[in-house]
């Protein structure tokens, strides 16, 4: 049986303020599949992750993310293709005024929810995927770095999105709590969602092995994921 494509680019050149950073790119990416990006700062991981979500316009080559053409796109469509991906912050980007719940509201609001008891049950459903069922009332800085990050990953899940975009989401926090929130995307990607992920964690790499792109004198390579190849692209 064919997957689908939720990504599909080629031929594509990345520019970031008129500079090329990436050129010739030629990824597939199909549902359920979870990948890696890696390279050294600078390679261009975040510039393609932000062509994917179209904060970076396509100027030449093809590029098709969850059945948007991204050449084509028109500026009043782009909510409307970010709705069909979750993002997901190293930093978390939670607001730090309001709880767990009204952060996912916030979103939630933000993107056409309406329906009070809609919303309620989306909330109850996306923090117990997240293992935060009982959290949704505390406040961000009484959580730990790590629930913060399930509570972003949580938002990244609001709209029930086709692609996820990690980019360093386990940067800051600890091994342990990095290998959960590992598992956890990993897990998303087994409900049939596609999960591109950029990191410079070569020992998470190592426990989690998957396919694996890497960033590299302007172009995207497919590499076998071995750990000895890892050694030394950048330092960590």
């Amino acid at each position: 049986m064919l997957l689908d494509n939720i990504i599909k680019l080629e031929n594509l050149s990345v520019f970031q303020r008129n500079i090329l950073v990436l050129s010739e790119v030629n990824i597939s990416i199909e549902k359920g599949e979870f990948v890696y990006l890696i390279g050294k700062t600078g390679t261009g991981k975040s510039s393609l992750l932000k062509t994917l979500y179209a904060e970076l316009p396509v100027v030449d080559g093809e590029a098709s993310v969850v059945g948007y053409n991204l050449k084509e796109i028109k500026k009043r469509d782009v909510p409307y293709l970010r709705r069909k991906i979750g993002i997901v912050f190293q930093d978390f980007q939670l607001l730090s005024d309001r709880s767990v719940n009204d952060n996912l509201e916030f979103v939630m609001k933000a993107t056409g929810w309406k329906n009070k008891d809609e919303i309620k049950d989306r909330l109850d459903d996306v923090l117990e995927k997240v293992g935060l069922k009982t959290k949704g009332f505390k406040m961000p800085y009484q959580l730990s770095g790590g629930e913060q990050q399930r509570v972003a990953i949580a938002r990244a899940l609001i709209n029930d999105p086709e692609l996820i975009l990690a980019d360093e989401p386990t940067g800051n926090l600890d091994p342990e709590t990095s290998s959960g929130i590992m598992s956890l995307l990993i897990d998303i990607s087994k409900t049939g969602r596609a999960v591109l992920m950029a990191t410079h964690n070569y020992a998470l790499m190592e426990k989690f092995p998957s396919r694996t792109l890497k960033c590299e004198n302007g172009k995207v390579l497919s590499i076998e994921n071995n750990i000895d190849h890892f050694i030394g692209i950048d330092s960590i």
